[in-house]
C-alpha cells in the first residue's frame, strides 16, 4: 500500500468552498479502481487546518490520481484557498487495516 497525507491551511474566507470542493475530489477518488481510502479531516483546533489522508494500492496509482479530471479540478478550484503551499507527506504502510 502507498500512503500520501497532506496538510492545507485555508484562507478562513474560502473554508466552506473548500471542503465542497474537496468532498467532490474524495468522493471521486474512491471510485478510482487503485484508491482504497481517501478521508478528509477538519482540525478541532483550527476550522482552517485540514488533512486528507489518502490509501492507494500502489505508487503509480497516486499518480494515475493526479491525471483524473476530478483532481484538476480540484487543485484548480482550491489553489488560490490556500493560506500556505499544502505538505505532502508520502508513506510505504507497513501495517494496514486487519493485516
Amino acid at each position: 500500500m502507498y500512503v500520501i497525507t497532506v496538510t492545507l491551511f485555508v484562507k478562513p474566507e474560502f473554508v466552506e468552498q473548500f471542503k465542497a470542493q474537496t468532498l467532490d475530489n474524495a468522493r471521486n477518488t474512491r471510485k478510482e479502481p487503485g484508491n482504497l481510502r481517501f478521508d478528509v479531516s477538519q482540525s478541532e483546533e483550527d476550522p482552517t487546518r485540514f488533512l486528507l489522508y489518502e490509501v492507494y494500492k500502489v505508487k503509480d496509482d497516486l499518480a494515475k490520481h493526479h491525471q483524473t479530471a476530478h483532481y484538476a479540478r480540484w487543485k484548480e478550484a482550491v489553489t488560490d484557498w490556500m493560506a500556505q503551499p499544502r505538505v505532502g507527506v508520502r508513506h510505504h504502510s507497513i501495517f494496514y487495516g486487519d493485516e
